[in-house]
C-alpha cells in the first residue's frame, strides 16, 4: 500500500524533503510501525523520531494515536506542537 507522508517545520528543514511516498507492506498498517520504517533509516530520522522526541502524527488531517491504522493512500503528517496566541 501507498502511503503520503508530509513533514512540517524543523522536520522538514532536518531531512531535507517535504513529502514522499513510501510503500508499505499491508503487514504495517498503523503509525508505529510507519514511524519504525523511518527510523530505520537511522540518522537524522532515528534521532528525531525517536521515542520521547515531542512530534505529532495526523492521518487525513485528524490527529493520531501510534496504534492508529493506516490504510492505502492515507496521508500522514509528522510536525513538531504548534504554539500560538
Amino acid at each position: 500500500m501507498n502511503i503520503k507522508v508530509l513533514y512540517f517545520a524543523r522536520l522538514r528543514e532536518r531531512f531535507g524533503i517535504s513529502e514522499e511516498v513510501l510503500e508499505l507492506p499491508d503487514s504495517m498498517a498503523m503509525v508505529a510501525m510507519l514511524l519504525d520504517v523511518l527510523r530505520a533509516r537511522g540518522g537524522e530520522w532515528a534521532e528525531a523520531l525517536a521515542a520521547g522526541q515531542n512530534f505529532r502524527v495526523a492521518v487525513n488531517q485528524d490527529m493520531a494515536a501510534m496504534n492508529a491504522p493506516l490504510e492505502a493512500d492515507d496521508e500522514v503528517a509528522i510536525f513538531p506542537p504548534v504554539t500560538g496566541g
